[in-house]
C-alpha cells in the first residue's frame, strides 16, 4: 500500500513519521511550505511532490492533514491541479477539523471521481501522532471505514465509527468547543488565583482533586502557571474549531453563551499577534498583568 500526506505540519509530519517506523511505504508528500515538504520527504524516504495530482498518482490511500474549509475546497477542486485529478480507486483519508458540510461535498465530489473518502477526525496532539496513539472519529460509508480501519489502528490507540459523513466532523467540534471552554474557565481560575496570592501549585492540586479537574488542567494548568506556551494546539486553531460549532448552533437557532465567549477570547489572541501561542496562550488575557503581552515575558 502506497500512503501519501497532504499537509505535513506538526500533526501530518508526526503521522507520517510514525508509519514509516510501521513499515509503511510512504511514496509522496506534500506541503505549501516547500522547504518543509523536502525535509520531511528525506525523513520518510519519499519525493516532495510539487502538484497535488502527483500525490494522487503516486499512492493508493491519501491523508490529508490541512487547516480549514477554504484549504480542503483547495486541495479537492482547485483549478489546474487538485487532488481528484485522475483519482479513480483512490482513498482519501481526511484528518482535519472542518466544517461537517465540507466533509459531505467532499465525499460527493470523489464519489464521481470514482473514489473514496473518510473523514477521520483526531482528538489528539503531537505526541500522540508520533507514537500512533490518535482518539481517531471517523464518519463516511461503512464499507469504506472498514477498508481504511487496518492502517487506522496503525495511527490511533482508539478508531471509532460515529456515522455517515459529517458526523464523525459533528462531533470533533463539540469536542473541541467544549475543550476551549474548559481551557478558558480554567486560565480564568488561575489568574484570580494568582491575583488573591493563592499557592498555584497548591490551588492546581486542589482543583485536581474536586470538582475543577478536567483533563486540560492536566495538560495546560502548569503551562499557564509558568508562561510556557509551546505550540500544540494553537489558539488560532481553538478559535476556528469553537467558530465551527458556533456555526452549527446557529443553525439550529441554538444560543450558546460560554462557546461565544471564549471564541472571543481566541479571537483576542489573534488579533493581538497571539494565534501562534499554545491554547493555554489564553491564560495571557486573564492573568493580572500580563495584557501587555512583552516578549521577553512569554
Amino acid at each position: 500500500m502506497n500512503i501519501g500526506f497532504v499537509g505535513i505540519g506538526r500533526m501530518g509530519a508526526n503521522m507520517a513519521r510514525h508509519l514509516k517506523d510501521r513499515q509503511f511505504q510512504i511514496t509522496a508528500v506534500y506541503d505549501i511550505n516547500r522547504a518543509k515538504a523536502t525535509s520531511v520527504a528525506a525523513e520518510v524516504g519519499c519525493a516532495a511532490s510539487q502538484d497535488l495530482s502527483e500525490v494522487t498518482a503516486e499512492s493508493d490511500v491519501i491523508f490529508t492533514v490541512v487547516t480549514d474549509d477554504n484549504a480542503v475546497r483547495q486541495i479537492f477542486t482547485g483549478a489546474g491541479d487538485n487532488l481528484l485529478v485522475n483519482a479513480r480507486g483512490k482513498l482519501f483519508i481526511n484528518c482535519e477539523t472542518i466544517s461537517p458540510g465540507v466533509e459531505i461535498d467532499v465525499e460527493k465530489l470523489a464519489h464521481q471521481a470514482g473514489a473514496e473518502s473518510l473523514e477521520a477526525c483526531m482528538a489528539s496532539s503531537i505526541t500522540q501522532a508520533r507514537d500512533g496513539k490518535l482518539y481517531l472519529m471517523c464518519g463516511g460509508d461503512e464499507a469504506t471505514f472498514r477498508k481504511a480501519e487496518p492502517i487506522l489502528k496503525e495511527l490511533g490507540s482508539v478508531v471509532r465509527y460515529i456515522g455517515k459523513s459529517g458526523e464523525a466532523a459533528k462531533v470533533k467540534a463539540l469536542v473541541n468547543m467544549v475543550m476551549n471552554i474548559n481551557t478558558a474557565g480554567l486560565a480564568e481560575g488561575l489568574a484570580l488565583g494568582a491575583a488573591l496570592g493563592l499557592d498555584l501549585e497548591m490551588l492546581r492540586q486542589v482543583f485536581s482533586q474536586t470538582g475543577a479537574a478536567s483533563r486540560v488542567l492536566e495538560t495546560d494548568g502548569e503551562d499557564m502557571q509558568n508562561r510556557e506556551h509551546t505550540c500544540y494546539f494553537s489558539a488560532a486553531h481553538a478559535a476556528k474549531d469553537s467558530g465551527i460549532a458556533l456555526q452549527l448552533a446557529r443553525s439550529l437557532g441554538l444560543h450558546l453563551p460560554l462557546a461565544r465567549a471564549t471564541k472571543e477570547q481566541y479571537d483576542r489572541m489573534i488579533a493581538e499577534g497571539l494565534g501562534e501561542l499554545d491554547k493555554s496562550g489564553i491564560a495571557e488575557l486573564t492573568f493580572k498583568d500580563r495584557h501587555k503581552h512583552s516578549g521577553d515575558r512569554i
